[in-house]
């Protein structure tokens, strides 16, 4: 398996660069967002429009209900198989997406750590993140190094597994550290400040497009489905608590702190290139620097160009 990787923050222009660089060597994108996996979240997870879901093919978007849960192994067990069928029919397969556990899963395999276990989560739901990670960090000293203790999914996977297994999760993940990525890839940099710029104004973009609507519409979802950005901000306008302005202002907020989470795991991805992009980015120059970085992905007859140059979306 030697998938293509390309990572970054949200709103930092992954989807664009990928169909650009997919059309450029014929291959086929596969999501490796957490929440694009689910049906029905198209303009709150940001998923890549019908329009250029046409144009390659992309694998793993819309495919779990909303009640369902995901986790890392699940994932991974999926996103294999997807990827051994694509490289068997001589194609790339370019994984993109911003999820860094799961991504990580992919290109560096699991240790043998149990899955989720519904009875023990229903224990620890009725604690604060303060709470749970007083509690992890009892049972494993090394989980401020190895997990994000602001990411409440993070924290919550990693007391899990600590319960589960009688010994600390940062031992069982050691192999992250020793095990040779599978595949090769860029992580898109972008100044915090333009950024943020990004995600304030898809935010305000989504809202033009219809996302109270589109909330109006959904159905109470599972543990993992209802964490998706924005979800809660939207609900709480629609429920009479907060205006729409306060709403798009948490919602805003809400994921530029998640943006900030993901830089900060991503800076721990040494094996992967990182491309440093401005505000004049368009996704066609995102391929070209890619291929100037790895040529070896062109294959021996270039599909036909497209004239598109669109900015990174």
């Amino acid at each position: 398996m030697n998938p293509f990787f390309i990572i970054g923050p949200t709103a930092s222009g992954k989807s664009a660069a990928a169909l650009a660089l997919a059309e450029r060597t014929g291959g086929e994108i596969v999501n490796a967002d957490a929440f694009q996996l689910y049906q029905g979240m198209d303009l709150l997870t940001a998923k890549p429009s019908k329009a250029d879901r046409s144009r390659v093919r992309h694998h793993l978007y819309d495919v779990l209900p909303l009640t369902e849960n995901c986790d890392a192994q699940r994932y991974r067990e999926m996103a294999v198989r997807v990827i051994e069928d694509i490289e068997a029919r001589g194609r790339l397969a370019i994984v993109v997406g911003g999820s860094g556990l799961y991504i990580k899963a992919l290109s560096h395999g699991l240790a043998e750590v149990p899955r989720a276990d519904p009875r023990v989560r229903a224990r620890l739901s009725h604690l604060s993140l303060g709470e749970k990670v007083a509690w992890l960090l009892l049972r494993d000293v090394r989980a401020a190094e190895t997990v994000a203790l602001r990411n409440p999914r993070y924290v919550e996977r990693a007391l899990e597994i600590c319960l589960l297994t009688g010994r600390p999760q940062s031992e069982l993940r050691q192999s992250f550290e020793t095990t040779p990525p599978q595949g090769q890839g860029v992580v898109l940099q972008w100044d915090r400040e333009i950024l943020y710029q990004r995600i304030n104004q898809r935010v305000l973009d989504m809202m033009t497009e219809g996302l109270l609507d589109e909330v109006c519409s959904l159905r109470q979802g599972g543990a993992n489905a209802e964490k998706a950005i924005g979800l809660r901000e939207m609900r709480a306008h629609l429920a009479g608590n907060m205006t729409l302005k306060e709403a798009v202002a948490a919602m805003q907020t809400a994921t530029r702190q998640y943006a900030k989470r993901q830089t900060t795991w991503f800076k721990r991805e040494r094996w992967l290139q990182t491309i440093c992009l401005d505000s004049e980015a368009a996704a066609e120059s995102v391929a070209n620097q890619i291929l100037d970085l790895f040529p070896c992905l062109l294959p021996s007859r270039p599909p036909k160009r497209t004239r598109s140059r669109s900015l990174l979306v």
